[in-house]
């Protein structure tokens, strides 16, 4: 295998290594005719990307036999491209027979440098493979990076779970119009957590370029770090992202949006997130979507501080801390931190090995919730008869000066000093 690149396409494949590097350790190559494929997995096997570069993608492009294939650390490659890109005039990549032990990175820069790095491969590669069709999947939506990138900033930066409600956009929607939410994913199990709850009401034609879902709402709840790491890969290329979904359970996948057919560009890439097995429109009510105007004008009760008197015209945002939400005396602000104690029995993300890339074997947790019980009226009235007793305690002593005897000095002690040794104070210097 023999392959090189500059350019435009180098600094793509720079975005491609750095991508990778986010969702997984190892790099996977498998190299033919036709394409290289590069393919990376966690380690918790939840998250998998896949890059496909066509011929025409490379300057050069040789491949001996029908397929080879090796793997070698993601560490390593992003040590080769610490070099900036802008100063690489092209970049090649030897491996000398299917069986070689390493694989020869070379960096020919414009100041005439050449830089050769030899990396450990392992030539029997686990190679994973994708049985997951996107045209199968029933909701999807295409949105530009920069929109989303903006959506995702009114939520907590420590934010690692997000999840996408979709729903069918209709006229008498309550919420006018807004068919898809974005809500903040906090774990229920987790104790004394001040995480910030943010929902995001979003209108599809104002914000998506497609939006594509009928039927009853879904929901998918996934990770946050692996969306912005493609976020960021797709920006980069100048592309819009495109998301596929099913329902909560099953996988979501991400792929780049070519403005014009995908057969026409030079490489297509994938990436596939594991979302968690329960629906978060499970115990939740109406009450937590924002009410009309005009009928919270009418009966609706006095509005809660963390909600904006004016939402935008596009985007509706609600956010409370979970701290402070737990003490609210709001019933209906409290309903967006109560979970249904039927669905917590469930488990929590089911893995990508369900779509046979590995065994079966989905994980689980249970999560626990604890009611809050208002404070019994004897301990207030105790309170507020302790408060009275200390007030008169502090009455009854207001004319009793508060300084200790020790602090005043007798006419025995001025006395007793006179007789106490001295040191006489040495006399000045004089000449």
């Amino acid at each position: 295998m023999e392959w090189s690149v500059s350019g435009n396409a180098l600094k793509t494949l720079g975005r491609c290594v750095t991508c990778l590097a986010r969702i997984g350790n190892d790099l996977t190559l498998q190299a033919s005719s036709s394409q290289l494929a590069l393919h990376t997995l966690n380690s918790s096997r939840s998250a998998y990307q896949s890059i496909i570069l066509k011929p025409s993608f490379f300057d050069t492009y040789t491949v001996t036999g029908a397929q080879v294939q090796c793997s070698v650390l993601l560490k390593a490659i992003c040590a080769v491209l610490r070099t900036p890109l802008t100063s690489i005039d092209h970049l090649s990549v030897i491996l000398p027979d299917p069986d070689a032990s390493k694989v020869q990175w070379t960096l020919d820069c414009y100041n005439g440098m050449k830089k050769s790095y030899w990396i450990t491969c392992n030539v029997e590669a686990d190679v994973q493979q994708l049985s997951l069709d996107r045209r199968r999947l029933p909701s999807s939506f295409v949105v530009r990076p920069r929109d989303l990138n903006r959506l995702l900033s009114n939520f907590q930066s420590s934010l690692q779970e997000i999840t996408v409600i979709a729903t069918e956009p209709t006229s008498d929607d309550e919420v006018g119009g807004k068919a898809v939410e974005l809500r903040s994913y906090i774990d229920p199990a987790k104790e004394n957590d001040s995480s910030l709850h943010t929902q995001l009401w979003i209108d599809p034609s104002e914000e998506f370029v497609q939006y594509k879902h009928t039927g009853d709402p879904v929901d998918v709840t996934f990770g946050v770090k692996e969306l912005k790491a493609f976020l960021s890969f797709c920006e980069g290329c100048e592309v819009d992202i495109h998301l596929y979904f099913e329902k909560a359970g099953e996988p979501i996948l991400m792929a780049p949006k070519f403005i014009e057919d995908a057969s026409v560009s030079n490489f297509d890439a994938t990436l596939v997130l594991a979302t968690m097995l329960v629906s978060q429109l499970h115990g939740t009510t109406t009450t937590s979507e924002p009410v009309p105007a005009a009928a919270a004008a009418a009966t609706a009760p006095p509005k809660d501080n963390n909600v904006s008197e004016h939402p935008s015209d596009h985007t509706r945002i609600w956010s409370e801390l979970s701290a402070s939400a737990t003490k609210s005396a709001n019933p209906s602000a409290r309903v967006h931190v109560e979970r249904d104690l039927n669905t917590n029995d469930q488990g929590d993300i089911q893995r990508i090995r369900t779509m046979h890339i590995s065994k079966d074997g989905p994980d689980g947790r249970n999560f626990n919730t604890t009611a809050c019980h208002p404070i019994p009226m004897e301990t207030e009235h105790k309170h507020v008869d302790e408060a009275h007793d200390r007030s008169a305690e502090i009455n009854d002593h207001a004319g009793v000066s508060q300084h200790h005897l020790s602090n005043w000095v007798d006419d025995d002690d001025d006395e007793d000093d006179d007789s106490e040794p001295y040191v006489q104070a040495t006399p000045p210097y004089c000449d």
